[in-house]
């Protein structure tokens, strides 16, 4: 009996491996055969294994998910894994290609487990998505630079945590690691996430999220008030005890106090 195999890319491995636990408990037969941390990797996976099915996030560094799913053409059934829903809306909602939103829902992986099961079955061929894809492509070098994150995915104890932005008070950086502060169901929660801080201010939205020291970033909107002395400041939180430091190089963006 031919069991279904398939790939998984994602530059975060947090959400490779959640994905590929979810994917046990929804579809065991499946088999999990790769998992690449870019599209160059995943190309060169799908060449070497030729996977039945392959999840690949939209956005990886160098080579996209989408412009790797444009090499693999029709060889494979293909799902994108996105944190961005206009992407969803515009294009996959055409019924060419399947999608997962982050944080991916149980219920929501069950639909395309059923569909991708059903399509393996009839052996239907992979649908001709060509223009489509040179379609999405375009719009993902176009957009993405635009689109801040909405998610921060955090290891919590043996979970993966996904974090809404907007709950987050500040992060600081932690030797290899960022601490991300946020507030989970009221409570004050600290978890360590991989990237650095400055990558991942690179993708927040910098009118919220702003650089108050080189190891302190904070949410704008978790500020409660700010207390400035000579050269540097301090940084109150409206919903936690701790303070922050503003150092000298960063005084300047609170000068209008």
């Amino acid at each position: 009996m031919h069991h279904p195999t398939a790939l998984i890319a994602d530059d975060e491995p947090l959400l490779r491996d959640a994905l590929a636990r979810q994917l046990a408990e929804a579809w065991p037969e499946l088999r999990i055969v790769a998992q690449a941390r870019n599209g160059r990797e995943a190309i060169e996976q799908f060449e070497a294994l030729a996977p039945d099915i392959c999840f690949l996030d939209v956005h990886m560094p160098g080579i996209s998910g989408v412009e790797a799913a444009s090499r693999i053409g029709r060889r494979a059934h293909l799902v994108f894994v996105t944190a961005y829903d206009q992407y969803a809306v515009q294009a996959f909602a055409q019924g060419a290609l399947d999608y997962l939103v982050k944080p991916v829902e149980m219920a929501r992986l069950a639909e395309t487990v059923a569909r991708l099961r059903d399509r393996l079955a009839a052996a239907l061929p992979v649908a001709q998505t060509e223009a489509l894809l040179q379609q999405l492509a375009s719009q993902l070098r176009r957009d993405a630079p635009r689109q801040p994150l909405r998610w921060i995915y955090a290891q919590v104890g043996q979970m993966v945590r996904p974090i809404p932005v907007d709950q987050i008070d500040y992060l600081r950086s932690d030797t290899k690691y960022t601490a991300v502060a946020w507030h989970d169901n009221g409570q004050p929660a600290e978890a360590l996430v991989r990237t650095p801080l400055k990558e991942l201010l690179a993708q927040l939205d910098g009118d919220h999220f702003v650089q108050v020291h080189r190891a302190v970033a904070v949410n704008l909107r978790a500020v409660s008030h700010i207390t400035r002395g000579s050269e540097t400041a301090t940084i109150h939180l409206k919903r936690r005890a701790e303070s922050l430091p503003v150092s000298r190089s960063f005084v300047h963006l609170f000068r209008q106090m």
